[in-house]
C-alpha cells in the first residue's frame, strides 16, 4: 500500500489481489474503508501498542514481527485481548543477495530480525501463548530488475525457512518473499522480465516440491478459512509493479532559463507532488506535451534540440525532477508529463512544504 494507497487504486486492485500490505493502522484503516473483508498483513519496523491492538481489531491476517521485543509486546496486548494473533518473523538475511536500489536486508539496516537470533525467536514464539507462528517473511530489497537474481533470492528465502521448519518441527502456512520486484526509470524499454521470473520461480518450486513438503495440510485448512489468504502459499508484495506504470504526473513548465551553462526548464510543480526522482537522485521518464495557447504580447521563450534539467518551484536546489535530458523542443506554457509516477510519486512526497497548492488527481476507469 506505501507505494499507492488512493481509495480508487485499491478499489479497482482489491477484486484482483489476494489481500494488501499495510505498514501502518492509517493504511489498515483506509483498506477497510474499500474492503471489510479482504486480507491485510501489516508490517512495520516502529508498531505503537495502539497500531498492535488496532490491528488486531481490524482482523489482520498476518502481522509480521520484527524483533524479540516487538514479539514480546505482541504476545503481552494480545493476551489483554484474550485472542491468538497470526505472525511471520521478519527476517534481516545476512545474504548472498541480489543487488538491488534500496537494501533492506544483508546490510545494517532497522528492519527484521538478524538472522543469527532467528532461532531465539523461533524459540521465544512457541513459548508464547497469545502468538501463531506460522512461517517468516524476507522484505529485503527494492526495485531488483534481476528477474533471475530475484528467482535465486526466493529460492535463498525458501532454503532457510525450510532449515528453521526441520531444525524446530515447525509447520509453515506462509513464506512471505516481500517486494522488490522493480521497475526500469531509466529505459522504459527494458522492464523486469516477468516471465522469465515466473517460469524460473515454477521450475525451482518444482525442483524442490517445496510447497508440498514443507506445509502442513489440515492446518492450512484452518488457516485458509479464517484468514482469507491461501493456505501454503509464497507470497509477495508487488505494489510498485503494480502501480507505477499506472500513473503520470503533470507539470506546465513556467519558465526557461540558463545558469552556469546549464540549460533549466522550471515547472509549476516538483518533488512536494512528486518525491520520487529527487528521494533517488535520478532522472525521471518523461515527455513535452506540446501547448499552443499564449496569452503574453510578447515572444515565447523556448529552447530547440538540447539538453534541459527539470526543476521545481520549491526553494532549494534539490527539487530536481530530470537532469541533462535532451528534448527536441519544450516552450513556457507547454506540459511535462512524467511516466512511471504511479508508485511512490504523491504518496512519498513533503505536501505541504512551502504550503503551495496541491495537485489535481484525476483518476480514469
Amino acid at each position: 500500500m506505501k507505494a499507492n494507497s488512493e481509495a480508487p487504486v485499491l478499489k479497482a486492485l482489491a477484486p484482483i489481489v489476494h489481500g494488501f500490505e499495510a505498514a501502518s493502522l492509517g493504511e489498515i484503516e483506509k483498506v477497510r474503508a474499500v474492503d471489510l473483508e479482504i486480507a491485510v498483513i501489516f508490517g512495520g519496523p516502529a508498531k505503537t501498542d495502539d497500531e498492535i491492538a488496532g490491528a488486531i481489531g481490524y482482523r489482520v491476517s498476518l502481522l509480521h514481527v520484527e524483533s524479540l521485543h516487538e514479539l514480546q509486546r505482541i504476545e503481552y496486548i494480545a493476551g489483554q485481548l484474550q485472542t491468538v494473533v497470526p505472525i511471520l518473523l521478519r527476517v534481516n538475511l545476512r545474504g548472498p543477495l541480489s543487488a538491488a536500489q534500496l537494501q533492506m536486508a544483508g546490510v545494517p539496516t532497522q528492519f527484521g530480525i538478524d538472522e543469527v537470533r532467528v532461532a531465539e525467536a523461533i524459540r521465544l514464539a512457541r513459548r508464547l501463548p497469545h502468538v501463531d507462528l506460522q512461517g517468516f517473511h524476507f522484505h529485503s530489497m527494492s526495485n531488483n530488475l534481476d528477474a533471475a537474481g530475484h528467482v535465486r533470492f526466493v529460492d535463498l528465502c525458501i532454503r532457510k525457512s525450510q532449515e528453521w521448519a526441520s531444525e524446530f518441527r515447525l509447520p509453515l502456512s506462509y513464506l512471505n518473499a516481500g517486494g522488490g520486484i522493480g521497475v526500469n526509470y531509466q529505459d522504459v524499454e527494458q522492464q523486469f522480465d516477468w516471465d522469465a521470473f515466473t517460469s524460473g520461480l515454477d521450475r525451482m518450486i518444482r525442483e524442490q516440491e517445496m510447497l508440498a513438503g514443507m506445509m502442513e495440510p489440515a492446518r492450512m485448512g484452518a488457516v485458509s478459512q479464517d484468514q482469507g489468504l491461501p493456505a501454503g502459499s509464497l507470497l509477495f508484495e508487488c505494489g510498485r509493479y503494480l502501480t507505477a506504470a499506472c500513473g503520470y504526473y503533470a507539470a506546465e513548465v513556467v519558465d526557461i532559463k540558463q545558469n552556469h551553462g546549464k540549460q533549466f526548464a522550471v515547472v509549476r510543480g516538483g518533488s512536494h507532488h512528486f518525491r520520487l526522482p529527487a528521494a533517488w537522485k535520478q532522472s525521471h521518464p518523461f515527455t513535452v506535451v506540446p501547448v499552443e495557447e499564449w496569452h503574453y504580447p510578447f515572444p515565447r521563450p523556448e529552447l530547440r534540440d538540447s539538453a534541459i534539467t527539470v526543476a521545481g518551484e520549491l526553494c532549494t536546489p534539490n527539487d530536481v525532477l530530470a537532469r541533462d535530458v535532451f528534448v527536441p523542443r519544450v516552450r513556457i506554457g507547454d506540459v511535462i508529463l512524467f511516466r512511471y509516477a504511479g508508485a511512490y510519486g504523491w504518496s512519498i512526497s513533503h505536501h505541504d512544504f512551502l504550503s503551495h497548492p496541491h495537485p489535481e488527481h484525476i483518476f480514469l476507469e
